[in-house]
């Protein structure tokens, strides 16, 4: 199956798309150089705007090489794009590192995977049923 995103580009990066045949999300990249310091949370252009169908979320997830190689990471981990928003495409990077990074134009900041979305209806209820977890969370189960 194949999903249809209509794609304004504002720069001359290239056109997502996907690395290998079964890949989950195509790379997102820096529309703009800047140099992250420690620390430092910036909001980087990717030079795209997207229309994303009704019924479908576009998600900004981190490059886990940059994570790992280099402490960059997205500070709000997973960014959901709705399919009702029109404007560009802009990454809250963050530096975890204690080092500067440079940002290159045209380097991957993140990926977009889409998803289907359901919209919810809310029945309030006196109990909710019960299992064999209930209320136990946060570690329960150990680590």
């Amino acid at each position: 199956m194949t999903l249809t995103i209509k794609m304004q580009k504002l720069s001359d990066l290239p056109t997502p798309s996907y690395a290998h045949k079964g890949d989950a999300g195509v790379d997102l990249y820096a529309a703009e150089e800047y140099e992250l310091k420690p620390m430092e949370r910036k909001l980087m252009p990717t030079g795209l705007k997207l229309e994303i169908p009704y019924g479908y979320e576009g998600q900004v997830r981190p490059k886990s090489g940059l994570a790992i190689n280099d402490g960059i990471s997205h500070a709000n981990a997973v960014g959901t794009i709705d399919s009702s928003y029109r404007g560009e495409i802009k990454i809250p990077l963050i530096n975890l590192s204690d080092k500067s990074y440079k940002i290159e134009k045209g380097k991957k900041i993140g990926q977009l995977i889409f998803t289907k979305v359901e919209e919810a209806v809310f029945e309030e209820v006196e109990e909710l049923s019960a299992t064999t977890r209930n209320e136990d969370g946060f570690g329960s189960t150990g680590l």
